[in-house]
């Protein structure tokens, strides 16, 4: 039985209409801060621009994949490319510039996409507090990392979008609680996650993901067969759109994935070069005072590193090398990050009893997610045990669960703290917003014009 709507008198305002507003004139900023910088953005600037736009270019010419050796990005999956290279031909393969400023503005395009959901998410679960869908919204417009990274030639927010969306519609499809689903939507939702597996091998995480999700809702159900069916019907899907390009990997040269190749031998000599347990265990207080990934106190501990690099921009691929200003900028942004983290693990733990006690909702596909990409992420460092490989931005695929749980955490603080524990908390957040705006206009205060990423590691 469907409630009454409500009515509301002409002269009164819908409830959550002011936090709508204040919702849009948030998303203007942010829309404007990406597009900005997607246009003043240096063409050759940012993570392995150089080396990216030499595959985009060669598939300009041609569409023929390139050996996994041929230069630097050549083993990566070609999605990326390829779509970056067919928007070069439909516009005619005019100058790179336009080419590189088409594509920023659609990686910015799929950045704002993971706003959008994680706005879908709270406004579907919790349409009661028009105040966490602001809050979503808030903290992924002005994360630093998601500001940064939009601005460069890349394909971490296109991964991001897809990965997104697979698990965001698993999510949706395991809320609707149908008597007797189908494998239907879950092949669709493989789709998306093998379109993120033909961008980044990371796509196959979020396949993980929804495939454990479909199967703890058929154990719940009392129907494991039910939904081991939907898993397979995800994961086949998947595997069917974008393992091609790791079975040829595979045929060709013996792997799915490369490893050392010898024109990556450079990173053989990049700090530190190990990795030990205690890298891994502890967060020195440099991560706050000396925001540096070379310092000797920060340079060894993955999770320090992390944290700066999500909250600043420490490789100075978008940023300048030097500045006193600049580092005292950065500082504050750490600090102020202290509390949207500590209410993302807030937020998760209250999820984590949320799963436990009862199925459907995302919390139980989102926290698979979480755990598999961190897991995923610390392996990927143990392997790859140097400082550049510290990027945040290889956890974008976590924005719509970051929102997700930092926003519950934050509306609860919002609403259940004293006067002025509720105003110190606006007050932090308020101040991030600006701050980050300011920080990463690309152009206002400061502009990228040195050499990228050339920390003096030698």
């Amino acid at each position: 039985m469907r409630t009454p709507r409500r009515e509301h008198s002409p002269g009164r305002a819908r409830p959550g209409a002011g936090w709508a507003a204040a919702g849009l004139a948030l998303a203007a900023v942010g829309v404007a801060l990406r597009v900005n910088n997607a246009l003043d953005f240096p063409l050759d600037k940012g993570f392995d621009a150089v080396a990216k736009w030499e595959y985009v270019a060669l598939l300009m010419t041609r569409w023929t994949l390139p050996a996994p050796d041929a230069f630097w990005s050549a083993a990566h999956p070609p999605l990326f490319y390829a779509l970056a290279a067919a928007i070069g031909r439909a516009l005619g393969s005019p100058e790179k510039a336009v080419v590189v400023t088409a594509v920023r503005l659609i990686g910015s395009a799929c950045g704002l996409l993971l706003v959008g959901l994680a706005v879908a998410l709270a406004r579907r679960w919790q349409p009661e507090s028009p105040r966490r869908a602001f809050l979503a919204a808030l903290l992924l417009l002005f994360l630093p990392v998601h500001v940064y990274t939009s601005a460069m030639l890349g394909e971490e927010l296109l991964v991001a979008a897809w990965v997104s969306l697979c698990v965001v519609g698993v999510a949706w499809d395991l809320a609707e609680g149908r008597p007797h689903p189908g494998p239907g939507r879950a092949a669709l939702f493989g789709l998306l996650g093998g379109l993120a597996l033909l961008t980044k091998p990371t796509g196959a995480l979020a396949l993980a993901a929804g495939a454990g999700a479909y199967l703890l809702d058929g154990v719940r159900r009392g129907d494991l067969g039910g939904g081991a069916l939907r898993a397979l019907a995800l994961g086949g899907a998947g595997a069917a759109v974008g393992g091609w390009f790791y079975l040829r990997n595979w045929i060709g040269w013996g792997y799915l994935y490369p490893h050392g190749l010898e024109i990556h031998a450079i990173m053989y000599r990049v700090p530190p070069g190990e990795r030990g347990l205690a890298d891994y265990l502890y967060v020195p207080l440099a991560t706050w005072a000396h925001p540096h990934l070379l310092h000797p106190d920060l340079l060894r501990s993955v999770w320090g590193s992390t944290y700066v690099t999500l909250w600043f921009e420490p490789h100075r691929h978008f940023l300048p090398q030097h500045g006193a200003e600049l580092l005292r900028l950065g500082r504050w942004l750490l600090a102020l990050g202290v509390l949207p983290t500590a209410a993302f693990v807030y937020g998760a733990a209250r999820a984590w009893r949320r799963a436990r006690a009862r199925a459907g909702g995302p919390d139980a596909p989102l926290l698979l997610l979480t755990a598999l990409f961190l897991l995923g992420y610390a392996l990927f460092t143990w392997r790859n045990p140097y400082y550049v490989t510290i990027k945040a931005g290889y956890l974008l695929s976590l924005c719509v669960p970051f929102a997700w749980f930092a926003s519950d955490g934050l509306a609860v603080w919002t609403t259940r703290l004293g006067r002025w524990g509720r105003a110190l908390v606006w007050l932090d957040l308020a101040l991030l917003a600006l701050l980050c705006t300011a920080l990463f206009w690309h152009g206002a205060l400061f502009a990228k014009l040195d050499p990228p990423g050339t920390l003096p590691w030698r």
